[in-house]
């Protein structure tokens, strides 16, 4: 019997359900919840998230419930919900939750209103739960139909992570454990934007070349701003940094990517998000991300053209050319 037998997912979208059917397949009994009635109404009787993760079978184990009160006793719990929402949501879950609860984050971003990593909230919102952060290259498709994925779990804690870890892993769902927890929201983060950057090149027919370029010297930016942060260099270089970026710069199945495709390809922003129904979370962080970089003085240049380009203070064009016009330096 795993030390976290009962988990709890916060969220019913389609990363959040792939993460409970990943946990199911490791033998856990879990509980989703989710906002919409209607969402937990298919997954519990027809077994399939129809909302957010058409077509994939869903495991026996998987309870969903839109009541959040009903995970406040369980061993752990991972948190999915979007980075802009989680706040809000974990204030309502804080004051009936068992003390010492590990909270697994696992949203990718930066809250706008303060500029602060999911961790920090965590840590404002519920002070006495164990922080933790799962990331890394995993498209929620793949782990729902349980195709082989890597990831990161963080964790100071180094008892519980392991126990997480051991928790969560599943034939084919793989956490190495880490203790550098907002590294590995940084790298979660940063690849939001620069997967938009690398869309934005491609819809432009601007080339792989520059599409390559793109991924190379934004990896240089997430780390400077790791190391301004204070985070571990070999975070960065993992699968929740690096091999993140990889992904999520190299699909047109990232929401992020498909993004910056659109824009590149002259759709307006208002457009390409009125067509979703699922989060692009770069849109979001990048504007947050200016601020910490500019608030830090680190030199990010691909990321602060993405968050001028979103909010319309900078067209495409005028971004391209100032990227390419700036001052020659020394590549390290």
């Amino acid at each position: 019997m795993s030390r976290y037998q009962n988990i709890g997912v916060i969220g019913g979208g389609a990363w959040g359900t792939a993460l409970a059917q990943t946990l199911a397949a490791a033998g856990r009994d879990v509980t989703l919840w989710t906002f919409e009635e209607d969402c937990a109404k298919a997954i519990n009787d027809m077994r399939e998230n129809t909302l957010y993760l058409k077509g994939v079978k869903l495991n026996q184990r998987i309870k969903a419930t839109t009541q959040i009160t009903q995970l406040t006793e369980l061993d752990a719990v991972l948190s999915v919900a979007p980075a802009q929402h989680t706040r809000k949501i974990l204030e309502s879950f804080a004051p009936q939750m068992r003390p010492n609860m590990p909270i697994v984050l696992c949203s990718k971003g930066i809250e706008i209103s303060s500029q602060k990593f999911m961790s920090d909230v965590l840590s404002e919102v519920a002070p006495t739960a164990i922080p933790a952060v799962l990331s890394g290259p995993s498209f929620a498709i793949d782990v729902a139909k349980g195709l082989p994925t890597a990831v990161t779990l963080a964790c100071e804690d180094e008892a519980v992570g392991k126990a997480l870890v051991k928790a969560i892993a599943a034939p084919t769902f793989r956490p190495y454990l880490a203790n550098d927890v907002l590294g590995a929201e940084i790298g979660g983060a940063v690849k939001n934007v620069l997967a938009i950057a690398c869309g934005l090149v491609l819809g432009k027919g601007l080339g792989r070349s520059a599409h390559a370029a793109i991924i190379a010297r934004g990896f240089a930016e997430m780390t400077r701003l790791g190391t301004a942060l204070g985070c571990q260099p070999e975070t960065l270089t993992g699968l929740c940094g690096l091999g993140d970026l990889v992904l999520t710069c190299s699909s047109e199945q990232s929401r992020n990517m498909s993004c910056g495709l659109a824009l590149g390809q002259g759709q307006s922003l208002t457009d390409i998000m009125a067509a979703r129904t699922s989060v692009t979370e770069g849109v979001a962080t990048a504007p947050a991300l200016k601020d910490i970089a500019t608030n830090l003085n680190v030199d990010m240049p691909i990321c602060t053209a993405m968050a001028d380009i979103l909010s319309g203070d900078l067209d495409v064009d005028s971004a391209i050319i100032q990227l390419l016009a700036r001052e020659h330096k020394s590549e390290t």
